[in-house]
């Protein structure tokens, strides 16, 4: 493993991506147009003064500038006047999330903890965690929608941080832009400091909501962010590459499919409503029975768009031969696919891994029965990159405490 401060004993480090945008946080009070969608652009814009005539042309314009080429300075920008261009850098910045640890695994996962900009005077930034993994033909960028998670699954290490708030869209989508940057990943040479992978060919491809925080509870973010990411002038990811995970918010799941079109992954994690209540809280409230009839309702979805379910396995808890035939009971009438995940253990969990054995038995059960049941190979172990394995320092500052702070000024 191989871990890297970027920014210990000098909060202005130098860049790690393309242009000093990459490490170093917006100027206060100086929003940056990256991660915007069109219409959050053309606002922009006419904020900066641009005739209303000119706004879809200037926004378009600037969607294929920053998202599609990422470009990190306005000058760079040379079908944009030079007058525009000034005004624009007077009012906006085209930074990045600061990129306070970047860490790299054994098997090439790489973990990064993202400051985003200060809200306020007693606020540092929000911290959060995400991830790449890169595989043969494809990489595969795992993106958080929240600080901390309003959940408490117990067997998650994300679950124990308390929720702090819903992340934006243009901070949902600024991973993905971070991500490219790193990986000179943008149409054209790479940007100068890439760490561009040996092979020059493990690239962002995927997208998957499986981060910190539970998507559906910051849906109209996710659905923006989602509109930025599948731009086909912008980062041009399509939306069969986008995939939404979900503990199952059933009230918003319909809207999820209506809205976005991405790909959905159900964590499941029990077939019993009494274990499920333990493992996954939220199953008090939208108990199975219900997720499933939401799962079978879910726009788009058939066999050749497939609802993965995510299946942790958990020594002695959910692991027998009979849970194995209990799921594919479930999934009957259900276009699905099952991942199963061996646990990635983390400080203080009172959970265990499956034993090897226990895994390939249940795999076969269910395989048999018709579905693909890969085995998730777990990545960034050793970086505590895995499933289930992201935190971030981040707490949130309660009301009195920002008062106190304020009060002693």
């Amino acid at each position: 493993m191989t871990a890297l401060d970027l920014t210990r004993g000098n909060p202005n480090a130098a860049p790690v991506g393309a242009g000093a945008a990459s490490a170093v946080a917006p100027a206060a009070g100086k929003p940056s147009l990256v991660g915007l969608t069109r219409a959050r652009l053309m606002a922009a814009l006419a904020d900066a003064g641009v005739p209303e005539r000119q706004l879809k042309m200037r926004a378009t314009q600037l969607n294929h500038w920053l998202h599609n080429r990422g470009v990190a300075d306005f000058a760079a920008m040379t079908n944009v006047s030079k007058d525009l261009r000034a005004v624009l850098a007077e009012a906006y910045t085209l930074a990045r999330p600061e990129i306070v640890t970047e860490q790299i695994s054994v098997d090439g996962t790489r973990k990064w903890l993202l400051r985003m900009p200060s809200t306020g005077r007693h606020d540092r930034g929000a911290e959060i965690e995400t991830v790449y993994i890169p595989e043969e033909g494809r990489g595969t960028l795992c993106v958080s929608s929240q600080v901390g998670c309003t959940l408490t699954c117990s067997f998650c290490h994300t679950g124990t941080q308390t929720m702090v708030r819903n992340l934006t869209a243009a901070e949902i989508v600024a991973q993905v832009v971070v991500a490219r940057d790193r990986l000179g990943d943008w149409l054209g040479a790479a940007p100068d400091g890439a760490v561009v992978p040996e092979d020059g060919g493990r690239f962002v491809t995927n997208i998957v909501f499986m981060g910190m925080g539970e998507p559906l509870y910051n849906l109209d973010g996710v659905r923006d962010a989602i509109e930025v990411i599948a731009d086909g002038e912008g980062l041009g990811l399509g939306r069969r590459r986008i995939t939404v995970s979900t503990s199952g918010v059933v009230p918003e799941m319909r809207r999820l499919g209506e809205e976005t079109g991405s790909q959905l992954a159900i964590s499941l994690h029990a077939v019993r409503d009494d274990l499920r209540d333990v493992l996954v809280p939220i199953n008090k409230k939208y108990p199975i029975a219900q997720l499933m009839d939401a799962c079978r309702a879910y726009p788009g979805a058939s066999n050749a768009r497939r609802i993965t379910f995510e299946y942790v396995m958990l020594k002695g808890i959910n692991d027998s031969p009979a849970e194995a035939r209990e799921l594919v009971r479930l999934l009957k009438g259900v276009p699905a696919k099952i991942n199963l995940i061996p646990f990635n253990p983390w400080p203080g969990s009172p959970y265990e891994c499956s034993d090897w054995e226990t895994i390939e038995r249940f795999s076969e059960i269910v395989f048999r029965a018709g579905y693909a049941s890969p085995v998730r190979t777990p990545r960034g172990r050793d970086i505590s990159a895995a499933c289930g394995q992201l935190k971030s320092e981040t707490k949130r500052l309660r009301a009195k405490e920002r008062l106190a702070l304020e009060a002693a000024e």
